[in-house]
Formats: structure tokens, sequence, C-alpha cells
């Protein structure tokens, strides 16, 4: 089994699920994003969104591939690129963070790390252009996949409450935390694939190359 985790862009934008390719609950305001499923394509507007964000800010978002399936994807954005992010009850987002929107892992792929992995890519991602923290609202009270991500799953992977709400809290994981998981994520990778390292999960293998875990 392999993995690959990549940046979103306007290519990779296709291998998101069908119900979030057309969704833009967060790239739009409540009555623009009203407006826009009423004409009938959303999806222009989802698609819009991340080419001007692309173009403007850099990269919004990561998917990862299982042998070669689209398994998940997270997006985010400084909260200026994320007008829903001002209706939230617990806003606004912190100065010094990125807001990430979503994160959805496909449903025949949960449990096996994912969720994990794509908050360290993009941990690692913004460690690099100088960002100190991400934040998120979560849902507190998640029943089915929605545009809000369960505040459950983000306390799991090193969120801390910063600010309180019973629906939608806001969480921030430091960077400098997130970059701390190695020996976690290692661990978990390990269990699920016995004999690949880690690091071979994000290139081709090469014999020469490859190890074997104990």
């Amino acid at each position: 089994m392999s993995r690959r985790l990549v940046n979103l862009t306007l290519d990779t934008l296709e291998d998101l699920p069908n119900r979030c390719r057309t969704c833009v609950f967060w790239e739009l305001d409540p009555v623009a994003a009203e407006r826009a499923c009423e004409a009938g394509d959303p999806g222009l507007e989802k698609e819009a969104w991340v080419s001007q964000t692309l173009l403007e800010w850099g990269s919004c978002g990561k998917l990862v591939y299982v042998d070669g399936m689209p398994a998940g994807y997270v997006m985010f954005a400084p909260s200026m690129y994320v007008p829903r992010s001002m209706a939230f009850p617990t806003s606004p987002v912190s100065a010094d963070a990125v807001l990430l929107t979503i994160a959805h892992v496909v449903s025949a792929f949960e449990g096996g790390g994912l969720g994990r992995m794509l908050i360290q890519g993009v941990a690692r991602d913004l460690t690099k252009r100088g960002i100190k923290a991400i934040e998120a609202f979560g849902d507190a009270k998640w029943e089915q996949p929605g545009c809000v991500a369960p505040a459950e799953f983000f306390l799991s992977v090193g969120f801390k409450t910063v600010r309180p709400h019973p629906r939608y809290p806001r969480l921030r994981l430091e960077l400098r935390t997130a970059l701390s998981w190695k020996s976690d994520v290692e661990y978990a990778l390990e269990k699920l694939l016995g004999s690949m390292s880690p690091e071979a999960l994000l290139r081709p293998v090469r014999p020469a190359t490859r190890s074997m875990l104990s």
C-alpha cells in the first residue's frame, strides 16, 4: 500500500469528492454562497477561489492518495480569504494563524492515520512559510460528514481549544508542537504497513534504498 501527499492545484481539485468539489461554504459569505448555489454552478466559484488563492498567497490545500486513489484532503488559508470564518461565534481567527477550513478522509480509508498525515503535511508547509500556528473551527456535536470537521478530530491530532463554545469551539495547533509528531506518526504507519518505512510512503521505492522494519 503506497501513500502520496500532494498540493491542491486546479488539476488535483478534480479529485475532491463531488460534494466538496462544488461546495463554497467556506469560500464565500453566506449570502454569496446561497446565490452561487441558486445560479446552479458553485463549482466555478470554487475553482475561481482556489485559483485566486494560489496566485496571491500560495498552496492552500493537500490531498493524500492511497494506491493512486484520492483518499482525503485538507484546505487552509488566511482568514481574509475565508469570508465564512467571520460567521462563527468564536471568530476571529488569531492574527498569527492560518485557518484550516476542512479536513476530510474518505470513509473507506478512515482509521489509517491519514488525517494526521494531512495535518502534518500542512504543518511542514506552513512552517517553511513562517506561519506560527493553525486554527480551526470544530463541530462539537458532529454526527455526519459536513462542511465543519469534528472538534474531536482536531483534539486528537494535537489542537487545543482557545475559545470554547458548546457547538463551534475554535482550536489551535502550534506548529512547533506539530513538528514533534515524527515518532508518533512513524509508529502509526509501522503498525499499519508493517514492513514499509514511513519515508518510502512519500517517494518511489528504489530497491537499493528500501529498508525493512523489524
